[in-house]
């Protein structure tokens, strides 16, 4: 039973890797994803996909990955040592999406299922994932839309799935030592299996399935409008806030580097240009000031609804 829940899950997944990348392929009007075919050592592989230099977006990458080995890393067991000791299979899709214009936020994405077996027991699975978008100008419309869409993600699942989700999602991409959130949140889920598999699965594909049509109308709005070196030089610095949280406390990057993934795969999250400016604030009144003032904490952009 459990081999076939698995050959379902990858099965989606690889679909939604598909339709992903042809997406952003039609957006572009021309530039391509470069697809990588990777085996590990240890067990599995994965097909990585990257977009670099775009027209519209700067890099791109949308990994699917099925990775499998003797033992989870220190990263799994940490909060559950009863999976110490178990053989392990992840399967999964994560993407994040750097874009040039920087009206236009980064977004990221990833959805994912582990099982973890054991001779004489019943295999232990979960699924896990959300959505995330990082603006750098924020505009409230979109940041409605995106939460209206992670939303209706929710809405089939019970009354309080958003709620709950939306609020992991806030506490997971906070930057505590910056006291901000990486930028105005989405959905998080993990260990989720009390519901079982075939509505934990729904709940998956329900995910994976609204992050275009959260996605795609803000890039579509926003990919044509005037910028200049003020803006990207923000967009630039503000990606770093980016590279800290992945590198301080992104689970994902840990739980990849400690079960000996792909490297670059791994770091393909990261933005290709960034930087950084000693105790740098931002001038009072001015739009960067109100990213900081107005959206870098948590907050009910739909209004408990």
């Amino acid at each position: 039973m459990i081999d076939e829940q698995i050959d379902a899950v990858k099965n989606y997944l690889q679909g939604l890797q598909d339709a992903i990348c042809a997406s952003l392929e039609k957006l572009e009007e021309g530039a391509r994803f470069q697809e990588d075919i990777w085996q590990r050592s240890a067990g599995g592989g994965g097909r990585t996909r990257v977009l670099a230099n775009g027209r519209v977006f700067e890099q791109a990458g949308v990994n699917f990955s099925h990775v499998f080995g003797q033992q989870l890393p220190p990263s799994a067991t940490a909060k559950r040592p009863e999976l110490a000791g178990r053989n392990f299979q992840a399967l999964g899709v994560s993407l994040v999406i750097h874009p040039h214009n920087p009206y236009i936020p980064t977004s990221h994405a990833n959805v994912r299922f582990f099982v973890a077996e054991k001779t004489g027991e019943p295999p232990i699975w979960w699924f896990g994932g959300g959505f995330d978008l990082t603006p750098y100008y924020p505009f409230r419309e979109d940041v409605l839309h995106w939460h209206r869409q992670a939303r209706a993600a929710c809405a089939p699942f019970g009354d309080d799935v958003y709620r709950d989700c939306k609020r992991s999602c806030d506490d997971y991409f906070f930057l505590r030592h910056r006291n901000e959130t990486r930028g105005v949140g989405g959905l998080f889920f993990d260990d989720l299996q009390e519901w079982g598999f075939e509505r934990c699965f729904a709940f998956l594909r329900s995910v994976g399935d609204h992050y275009l049509p959260a996605y795609l109308p803000i890039v579509e709005k926003r990919k044509n409008m005037a910028y200049g070196d003020r803006e990207r030089q923000f967009q630039l610095y503000r990606r770093g806030r980016y590279v800290e949280f992945n590198l301080v406390y992104d689970r994902g990057t840990l739980f990849g580097l400690q079960s000996g993934g792909r490297t670059e795969s791994i770091l393909m999250s990261l933005p290709p240009l960034v930087r950084w400016e000693y105790d740098w604030h931002p001038e009072a009144g001015s739009p960067e000031a109100e990213l900081y003032e107005h959206y870098l904490q948590p907050r009910d952009w739909l209004g408990g609804k």
